[in-house]
């Protein structure tokens, strides 16, 4: 029978003092890689960020019937007509910077799904932009697949990067209220559903003050929009939180002056259509 020492992996040296034995190193690896494995077991695993994290549905913004639709009317004299309805010389694709390839039909702009987001030309910092955009008449689908864009108010890269002001078919469609027409994109749901139906021509009046980040990268001043939809105030001098995305929070990224985007979303609905866009710099 082993004595009590063995037993315990003791050895005894000749002054009577009790050593350890020591464990080989093949079997210590193997020690370790058990520690390892049973903690791994026993931790919790990381959160998954969903989009559904970031919708809002309530409280569901009051519906504000706007005045009949009229005809565009002209630009002021010092403004940059950005669209007239004839050519799309001011626009680019997003993704190459090629021309747009998008369509010109009947004085309009309409959105070409397959040929991706475009973009301004030209660059801008603070200003007052009008456009004016329209649902098919025949549209299908719910939610947020119902002729869904949308106009970035500053694009700050390829794909979807930047500040969205949503683009959708908001005529008693229920979807979340941060992403319906009139929202900042996930950020402020509008202060009323002034939408009017499919078919008839809406229109945004929106003033952009673009952040403004130090010579270290810092923010020093957040963005701010105020949005009149079809007329009626729906986002009132609103500081937006960084920039707006699907999944996740906002957060700034240092950029300069910066296009204005248009969006070709990837819902299976009929595609809107745009006429009269004009912009004015602000100091």
């Amino acid at each position: 029978m082993p004595g009590l020492a063995q037993l315990h992996g003791l050895q005894r040296v000749s002054a009577g003092v009790p050593r350890v034995q020591s464990v080989p190193l093949c079997k210590a690896r193997h020690l370790l890689w058990l520690m390892l494995s049973a903690a791994a077991a026993h931790a919790q695993p990381a959160a998954q960020v969903r989009p559904e994290d970031t919708e809002v549905w309530k409280p569901v913004p009051p519906i504000v019937s706007p005045a009949p639709a009229t005809l565009p009317a002209a630009p002021p004299a010092d403004a940059i007509v950005l669209f007239d309805g004839t050519n799309l010389d001011e626009w680019i694709n997003t993704s190459d910077g090629s021309p747009a390839a998008w369509s010109v039909a009947d004085r309009c702009m309409v959105v070409v799904k397959q040929a991706g987001n475009i973009e301004t030309r030209r660059k801008f910092r603070n200003y007052e932009l009008h456009l004016e955009w329209r649902v098919p008449a025949d549209v299908t689908g719910s939610g947020q697949a119902r002729a869904n864009s949308g106009v970035f108010l500053a694009s700050t890269g390829k794909g979807d990067r930047g500040y969205e002001l949503q683009i959708l078919d908001s005529y008693r469609n229920d979807t979340y209220v941060n992403g319906m027409a009139g929202s900042i994109y996930k950020q402020s749901a509008p202060l009323a559903n002034a939408s009017r139906k499919p078919g008839e021509w809406q229109s945004y009046d929106v003033v952009w003050k673009a952040p403004v980040f130090g010579a270290d990268g810092t923010l020093t001043s957040p963005a701010r929009a105020t949005v009149l939809f079809n007329g009626v105030l729906v986002q009132d001098d609103f500081e937006l939180r960084g920039e707006t995305v699907y999944i996740g929070a906002p957060a700034y990224t240092p950029h300069g002056d910066s296009p204005i985007k248009l969006q070709a979303h990837n819902d299976p609905s009929a595609a809107p259509s745009f006429r009269n866009i004009w912009v004015r710099a602000l100091p």
